[in-house]
């Protein structure tokens, strides 16, 4: 049975020619970057080439790339680095839509006396950015806000929020992991002082991401040992994953208008089929301001898991919400936030598209899904009549 892949916001399928590219980095060309010898150096020259791809999609500077293992590493290292450099403030604002990467960490922080706001959402999953500019004051060393919501695609006005947190004197991060690739970003225009990637998120390898540092931003280094990363997070490079990633990045600012076009068209094809062939049904978020290959449906009165279950005896792999989170039966956080209603909290299913999708895929799934909504409807409980 074939496989039709709609779960590409928890990973993607690695590009074959980012795989072409790492191959020879495994047993043939296997030096450390940072030996004194050709045979090394060599690898630190396509290191260096890696970062200088990464800067381009990113519009920055090589030097405010830092690589890490992905984009938890990063939001960690983002937020301790920050605190641990500004010991004085002891206030952090973040928003309660936020991924686990960067919640649980702000839990951590309240259990060891910090201050931690987390700001709401409206029904469509936007922030209140009043709200925002009341709760900044002197003790803020730190505001993380995601870029785009990982479960409904909702992309937050960050670079207002960037301006408005320097223009208070305060550090500003975000969590870029879901818009990267997918929406074009160019830091040399924003006051954005830190934003975290994540490379299995754009057909790079698993296990490697960024964390990018604004020139003069203070950071406490997050991982000791040797001179790596400009001492910023030691450890011998995990080359092979960093070339990747620097590969996928050169591949991303090639696919961004068929990202923005033809990716965004089949979700707009399926999402509008499914609400159109499926009764009481609704689209989950802001549906303007959201990441173009992302869909969020809730379906009232029968549960996402079991969506998920019969969309996999035909070979469709969707989601319930964060991959992080989806072995766990309480509700997603993000929709309780939206206060999406329980009886629809508990049947919302995320459809994640990538330029490795087609028609044909979606026109399968779309034949498929009144019916496994329909035999599940007439085993629920919840349903009468």
């Amino acid at each position: 049975m074939r496989t039709i892949y709609f779960d590409n916001n928890a990973t993607t399928k690695v590009a074959d020619e980012v795989l072409e590219e790492i191959k020879p980095y495994f047993c043939e060309l296997y030096g450390n970057p940072s030996s004194m010898h050709t045979f090394g150096g060599q690898v630190g020259i396509k290191i260096r080439e890696a970062r200088e791809k990464a800067a381009a999609l990113l519009g920055c500077d090589p030097g405010e790339i830092i690589f890490t293992s992905g984009g938890t590493e990063s939001d960690n290292a983002a937020i301790n680095g920050v605190l641990t450099a500004t010991p004085d403030k002891r206030k952090v604002i973040t928003s309660r839509v936020e991924h686990p990467a960067v919640l649980s960490v702000c839990k951590q922080l309240e259990d060891r006396g910090y201050t931690v706001i987390e700001l709401k959402v409206d029904k469509q999953g936007r922030l209140n950015l009043d709200e925002l500019e009341k709760q900044i004051d002197d003790d803020t060393a730190l505001v993380t806000i995601m870029y785009a919501n990982n479960e409904t695609g909702v992309i937050f006005p960050v670079e207002q929020i960037a301006e408005l947190v320097k223009s208070k004197g305060s550090v500003f991060h975000t969590d870029a992991v879901q818009a990267v690739g997918k929406i074009p970003i160019n830091l040399s225009k924003s006051s954005i002082d830190l934003l975290s990637i994540s490379g299995h998120k754009l057909h790079a390898p698993k296990g490697v991401g960024i964390l990018y540092v604004r020139k003069g931003t203070r950071l406490a280094p997050f991982m000791l040992g040797g001179h790596q990363e400009k001492g910023r997070r030691a450890g011998t490079e995990n080359v092979p994953s960093i070339i990747g990633l620097g590969k996928a990045c050169e591949l991303a600012m090639q696919n961004f208008g068929e990202e923005n076009k033809r990716v965004k068209n089949l979700r707009d094809k399926l999402e509008k089929a499914i609400l159109k062939k499926c009764p009481d049904c609704m689209v989950n978020g802001d549906t303007e301001n959201r990441l173009p290959n992302t869909s969020n449906i809730s379906f009232e009165f029968i549960e996402g898991e079991a969506i998920l279950l019969m969309l996999d005896k035909f070979g469709i792999c969707a989601s319930s919400g964060s991959a992080c989170t989806s072995g766990s039966l309480e509700p997603s956080h993000v929709l309780r936030a939206m206060g999406v209603p329980f009886t629809a909290a508990h049947g919302s299913i995320r459809f994640s598209l990538s330029r490795y999708n087609t028609e044909e895929e979606v026109d399968y799934t779309i034949e498929k899904m009144p019916e496994i909504v329909n035999r599940l409807r007439k085993m629920s409980p919840y349903v009468t009549g």
